[in-house]
């Protein structure tokens, strides 16, 4: 059978998440004056879609082996279509154009946590040889899409004026459309045998499983604090502009993240990942330090850019570590892991945000708090490595 189309279609499904996470932050601005929304409001669009990804998550552990993953995954392609064509056209005919906003956010979002779960799995059954390195250029796709979302949309504003982005809208949803068909028809394998996964409750039971929670947790609390506020640091150590920001902070951050899980897709074989893993956690750290603590604005910003390399293999090496010790965790497991990763995206960066408040506004204190993720993550991550050697021992 053909894998390698399946491969296609869950790095298309990858992209696909990345629009719709990085599209509509990009219009913030223009919401708020086109339709006259309070930021107050507009800072309850990403709540609303990461909120959603959390539901979806935990519904996904429950329903997807019942509804079947061909089902649940091409509908993903669907809600992400859907969601982008609903932002075109929904905040115009609609009486109040913020419902509309949210509703095409919840319906892509759905997408998006659909993708999140179900395409990791996918290819984790898939009968590749070094499933490790596979799962790391997979997960790269999400970078290079958030990536070229940034930038591409940036000249398409510049080109076309930021008052055509609805028609931006419409050609960013082609990609999950025709993706649905390469999701209808590509082989797609349980990860489970007979379809029949780990309960959550005997997951919750095991030890590493648990181990691994913790770890996504710091993972996603490691990458999304820093990526967060690198804008921010961008903005005040080069006195740039907000779109030069954008680019300088958040856009080399997705860069460095994704060159670091492009080559260990290319040589994972070679490596060894709790080993690679402790080394970037150890970057990591460092890193935040870096931009935390240095008094030259050119040195923390490039800690913030370099942060983006040293976390990007935590998020899938942590799902390949567990999917290689749990070979029936099925699809609770993948879902329970994706969402441990977005609850320490949501935790992380408002913890650096608050205690950067506490601190007067002063960001720099808020990362050096953030060092403890990365810290733990270190810590975990030697935690499995000891489990792991002990039983090649054994």
């Amino acid at each position: 059978m053909n894998y390698r189309k399946t491969l296609i279609a869950c790095y298309l499904g990858f992209i696909t998440q990345a629009i719709t996470a990085n599209f509509a932050p990009l219009l913030f601005l223009t919401f708020h004056n086109v339709y006259n929304i309070p930021l107050g409001k507009i800072a309850l669009i990403s709540s609303v879609f990461f909120i959603t990804q959390l539901i979806v998550d935990i519904l996904c552990a429950k329903f997807a082996d019942r509804i079947g993953y061909r089902r649940c995954v091409v509908g993903s392609q669907l809600f992400s279509a859907a969601g982008l064509l609903g932002l075109a056209f929904l905040p115009q005919i609609m009486p109040d154009p913020f419902m509309g906003i949210i509703i095409s956010t919840i319906v892509y979002a759905v997408g998006s946590g659909l993708t999140e779960v179900l395409v990791s799995p996918i290819v984790e059954s898939c009968p590749f040889e070094h499933k490790e390195a596979a799962m790391s250029l997979l997960h790269s796709f999400y970078c290079w899409g958030s990536v070229g979302v940034i930038l591409l949309s940036t000249v398409f504003f510049s080109v076309f004026g930021i008052g055509n982005w609805k028609w931006l809208a419409c050609i960013w949803a082609i990609i999950p459309l025709y993706n649905m068909f390469n999701f209808i028809t590509c082989p797609i394998e349980h990860p489970a045998e007979d379809g029949q996964g780990m309960s959550i409750g005997n997951l919750l039971k095991t030890p590493v499983f648990i181990i691994s929670i913790l770890l996504m947790i710091c993972a996603g609390a490691s990458e999304l604090s820093m990526a967060q506020w690198a804008s921010a640091f961008a903005e005040s150590a080069l006195d740039l502009s907000k779109a030069m920001g954008d680019i300088a902070g958040p856009c080399l951050f997705a860069v460095t993240m994704g060159i670091s899980r492009s080559l260990y897709g290319k040589y994972g074989d070679r490596l060894d990942l709790i080993k690679f893993m402790i080394g970037s956690g150890m970057l990591c750290l460092i890193c935040y330090l870096v931009a935390s603590l240095s008094d030259i604005p050119m040195l923390g910003l490039a800690g913030c850019i370099i942060c983006g390399f040293s976390v990007g293999i935590m998020w899938p090496g942590t799902i390949s570590i567990c999917s290689g010790k749990m070979p029936s965790g099925g699809t609770a497991m993948f879902a329970l892991l994706a969402m441990a990763g977005d609850l320490g995206g949501a935790i992380g960066p408002g913890i650096v945000g608050n205690i950067s408040q506490s601190a007067g506004d002063d960001i720099r204190k808020g990362v050096l708090a953030g060092c403890i993720f990365p810290l733990v993550l270190v810590i975990l991550t030697f935690v499995i490595s000891k489990n792991v050697n002990k039983n090649r021992q054994e």
